[in-house]
């Protein structure tokens, strides 16, 4: 009786776990994200137009993540995606020096695989490409 009464609990708890965590990965409306994705793509298309690159690197030591952005001195904002879970999505905000060179406080990172997309503050550029938060990031606009 003991191995079937374990049987059952378990499933119960599996069960219990699968309706209290739903899959956040499915997307309901396709049609909307592929009209989003064109936009992306004239969004690219004006990045690689102005010649932006970004190199930032990570300090996990002070919390910072420090870098230039290449190719404008204007405010930009850095969308770092988490990879299965949008509750761990950040947004920062960035008021770059005149050179495009940045400092911006980032609270303790996981590593994992972020992906990062630089946009500027009227969305009318974009520069996007995977992290994993370790090595320097470098997004380089494609050439024209």
């Amino acid at each position: 009786m003991l191995g079937p009464a374990t049987v059952l609990a378990g499933g119960g708890y599996v069960a219990w776990l699968a309706a209290g965590h739903p899959d956040a990965l499915v997307v309901d409306d396709y049609y909307k994200q592929g009209k989003a994705i064109n936009q992306d793509l004239r969004r690219d298309r004006a990045a690689t137009a102005l010649g932006l690159s970004l190199r930032a690197e990570y300090d996990p030591r002070a919390g910072t993540l420090a870098g230039r952005l290449a190719g404008q001195a204007a405010p930009f904002t850095i969308y770092l995606a988490h990879p299965t879970l949008p509750r761990r999505d950040l947004r920062v905000f960035v008021k770059p020096a005149p050179d495009g060179s940045f400092s911006v406080a980032l609270p303790d990172l996981e590593r994992t695989h972020w992906q990062v997309v630089v946009e500027g503050a009227l969305r009318d550029w974009r520069l996007a490409k995977g992290w994993d938060g370790v090595r320097a990031l470098e997004i380089v606009a494609d050439e024209p």
